[in-house]
């Protein structure tokens, strides 16, 4: 069976890295395509080097744009890589234009499609992510869904004959780190200045167009950020410094402590050190409830409404409207004596993953 993935983001890389490893102990041959969409060093390179990820097979080289631009880019790209690899399976990852793009060439070319964590439904529709998946999952042959949660949305829309419950790869990466992070086996992570790593923190992430666009907006969450009564290690993606920068806003005052995106260990020791996390990422929100740390999410929704239960997770879209004292009291509570239970999975994903494909197999 050849299997060929197409990822390009920094969370289907993380998500690449238990797939790559259960193929690697079979004798499926499995091609990696990386679109690109994510060039930047910090958020692509070290994900390869650092998750023990084969080099990619084909790198299309894609870059930024516009949402056509960047769907377009990868479409056209895709076409020839197919035509020429003829897989038994194209297996996309998530929400991105890379996973739209490579599921409708496929499809185009009359290739079975897999979409990996599929079912997620944020039922926000300016959320690109939202078209993307919604999109992908009516036109996959087999959708890869994590939890009882997306399989009842899948259901809902009539694909439930096409839906298996796979369980979370992401698990089974994440837990992989932190038992070797809590061994020792892993270096301490590069905070950003200020941080002391032995102190209380917050770690913190902004980057979803809805957060950053707005200059006014964005300088109303940071400001909120920096009352904190705790350091905040932000860690700024590359939309983030560019939106501040645009608009002459500092991501350095206050609480406030900036610095680059850290390589999945680190991010994942980041975690455990922090007091808990605020973010308006997908991926961190689910990482803080597997690694036991409560999480404030800048969102009025979130596709992971499985963190939400006994309050690990809070959504706070517009953290500036509290008074100080009730926005730390939710910034910096405690974790909740509640257990939160597995309803991602007991990590291996994966392993079921590659069994899926091989019964599916036309």
């Amino acid at each position: 069976m050849k299997v060929l993935s197409v990822v390009g983001a920094r969370p289907q890389l993380v998500k690449l890295a238990p797939i790559a490893a259960a193929f690697a102990s079979t004798d499926h041959q499995h091609v990696i395509v990386h679109t690109g969409q994510h060039y930047d060093a910090d958020l692509s390179d070290v994900f390869f080097s650092g998750l023990g990820i084969p080099d990619p097979d084909v790198h299309l080289g894609i870059g930024s744009g516009s949402h056509g631009i960047q769907t377009g880019g990868v479409l056209a790209a895709m076409d020839p890589v197919l035509a020429a690899e003829r897989p038994d399976w194209v297996l996309v990852y998530g929400d991105t234009n890379s996973t739209l793009a490579g599921a409708l060439s496929a499809v185009k070319m009359h290739l079975p499609v897999a979409h990996l964590e599929a079912g997620l439904r944020s039922f926000n529709r300016r959320m690109p992510e939202e078209h993307n998946r919604i999109l992908t999952d009516h036109a996959a042959d087999l959708l890869l869904a994590p939890t009882e949660e997306a399989m009842r949305h899948l259901s809902d829309e009539g694909l439930a004959e096409r839906s298996v419950l796979a369980g979370d790869v992401m698990v089974d990466v994440c837990l992989r780190i932190r038992d070797k992070i809590l061994s020792g086996a892993q270096a301490a992570p590069a905070l950003p200045d200020g941080i002391d790593p032995h102190a209380p923190y917050l770690l913190a992430t902004l980057h979803r167009p809805d957060n950053t666009d707005s200059p006014e907006r964005l300088d109303a969450l940071l400001g909120a950020l920096a009352a904190l009564p705790l350091p905040v290690a932000l860690l700024a993606h590359p939309r983030l410094t560019a939106r501040a920068e645009q608009h002459g806003i500092d991501l350095n005052r206050g609480s406030l402590h900036a610095g680059r995106p850290l390589p999945y260990a680190g991010l994942i020791a980041a975690v455990l050190g922090s007091s808990g996390v605020v973010t308006d990422s997908g991926g961190l929100q689910k990482e803080a409830f597997l690694l036991d740390r409560v999480c404030t999410t800048i969102r009025p929704e979130t596709e992971w409404v499985e963190t939400l239960e006994g309050g690990w997770n809070q959504l706070v879209p517009n953290p500036y409207e509290f008074s100080p004292a009730e926005w730390a009291g939710i910034a910096t509570r405690p974790a909740p004596a509640t257990p939160r239970g597995l309803p991602y999975g007991d990590g291996k994903a994966a392993q079921r993953v590659v069994e899926f494909l091989e019964r599916h197999k036309r």
